[in-house]
């Protein structure tokens, strides 16, 4: 991950600072971002997977921070889902493809991304507590993705919790940032385990993604999303998503 070119680097490291912004505020890590970003400026796919995870990391531990002590985190809803997703999140972590195979499947998750990022809010009324025997299930799914491709799996959580009214909008926030926390450092740690490879320059880049984060994250807690931001980092991922199937 060279930034031998000041040029290069500068747009690269500020379209990760946008991602971090953007993600942070409405509760999520930002690893779908940071993929599609490193996608579109050509980063080795070997590389991409265990910099976003460690990018995820940060910025979800900023964005749960704030959101915790304000009461929006369920543990009841976030447990069942977490206990599925760890070990799978390992597992896809330590799951070794080959760089064609990895791209096309990541990059049908950053256009799902797109679709998310696009997808208009709404706050709900939560109506029902779900059975660990439904969740369990989604956490193992989820946990496996966000390992194997190094998205972190909230963006998907969070439309599923809306969608089914397990919680609303500020607690789907905290609890999809637990939930990407857990499954980054397990994905990452199954990597590891699996190829000990660690991406140079990744300091750099998880210090431009914590300052995004800290920005994001007080936004959220502000609640005032940033939309125009959200377009055009959707309009980013619908690229790159289809460059990494194009390219594969």
């Amino acid at each position: 991950m060279a930034f031998a070119d000041p040029a290069y680097s500068l747009w690269l490291l500020s379209l990760i600072g946008a991602a971090a912004v953007l993600y942070s505020s409405v509760g999520h890590g930002g690893a779908s971002g940071y993929l599609a970003v490193m996608a579109l400026f050509g980063l080795d796919p070997a590389l991409m997977k265990p910099a976003a995870l460690t990018m995820n990391i940060f910025v979800a531990t900023l964005v749960l921070v704030r959101l915790t002590p304000a009461g929006h985190f369920d543990r009841r809803l976030f447990v069942p889902l977490v206990i599925g997703s760890t070990p799978m999140a390992f597992l896809g972590g330590a799951f070794v493809i080959a760089a064609s195979a990895y791209k096309v499947i990541l990059g049908v998750c950053l256009l799902l991304a797109f679709w998310r990022l696009l997808w208009e809010r709404r706050d709900v009324e939560v109506t029902q507590t779900p059975s660990a025997w439904l969740t369990i299930p989604i956490g193992a799914v989820l946990g496996f993705v966000a390992g194997l491709t190094g998205v972190g799996g909230g963006i998907f959580l969070s439309p599923l919790l809306l969608f089914f009214y397990w919680t609303n909008m500020r607690g789907s926030a905290a609890i999809a940032a637990a939930f990407i926390l857990v499954n980054s450092v397990a994905g990452l740690a199954g990597h590891a385990t699996a190829t000990q490879s660690w991406p140079p320059g990744i300091a750099l880049l998880v210090a431009v993604a914590v300052g995004g984060g800290l920005l994001g994250s007080e936004l959220c807690a502000r609640r005032i999303p940033p939309v125009q931001l959200r377009k055009i980092l959707g309009i980013v991922l619908a690229i790159a998503g289809l460059k990494m199937i194009a390219t594969a």
